[in-house]
């Protein structure tokens, strides 16, 4: 187990089976907190947050079930340990994913929709409005970005998308950002900016 954490930066670890893992560890690093590429599911006992990135969900599905990450996951998580979902790493700790073909860890009360805002020549960015992380808007980056269409009652929404421009289906779909708890999942990938506040912000719940 992580010893207590106190003042220090939370421990993070970003699995790193597939997708843009370095770019996390690196932003971490940056904020100084010794981020490690998590490939076995013992290392989730020596941290006290967990990054899944993006990438492809069927391939995290995939490579999750053959080398048994889902039920220490699920362990670690009612221990304490925190957990974000970027993208596809969203797509993978959401309980409901339409026509989803793989394991899931079902981690947070949220429905996803995959591919929501059109193919990955349609992806964009945009600036979000997130008060947690200040008045400055966050500029976020979206590629293949899924949709978090609902969320349950004990599920706090950090951002929302103005749809204007962005091929998106609606004014009710514009959820991108969201927390419960110790878990937090983000449509679109804020390791590909230079703006390390959602990892921080991300520290700081792996310290609660």
């Amino acid at each position: 187990m992580p010893s207590a954490v106190g003042d220090r930066l939370a421990r993070a670890g970003v699995l790193g089976l597939q997708g843009d893992f370095r770019e996390h560890i690196e932003t971490f690093r940056r904020l100084g907190s010794d981020a490690v590429d998590v490939r076995r599911p013992e290392q989730l006992d020596a941290i006290d947050a967990l990054v899944i990135p993006g990438g492809e969900s069927t391939t995290i599905g995939k490579l999750a079930l053959h080398y048994g990450f889902i039920p220490k996951l699920r362990e670690r998580v009612a221990e304490g340990m925190a957990v974000w979902g970027t993208c596809a790493g969203a797509i993978f700790i959401a309980r409901d994913v339409p026509g989803h073909p793989h394991p899931l860890a079902g981690l947070m009360d949220i429905r996803v929709r995959r591919n929501a805002f059109g193919r990955q020549l349609d992806s964009f960015e945009a600036d979000l409005d997130v008060p947690q992380l200040g008045s400055e808007p966050f500029h976020a980056v979206f590629i293949r970005a899924p949709l978090i269409e609902s969320v349950g009652p004990g599920v706090e929404v950090l951002a929302k998308l103005d749809d204007a421009g962005t091929g998106a289906p609606g004014s009710e779909a514009t959820i991108v950002a969201v927390r419960q708890g110790n878990l937090m999942a983000t449509s679109f990938h804020p390791e590909l900016t230079h703006d390390g506040r959602f990892h921080e912000y991300f520290l700081k719940l792996g310290r609660s």
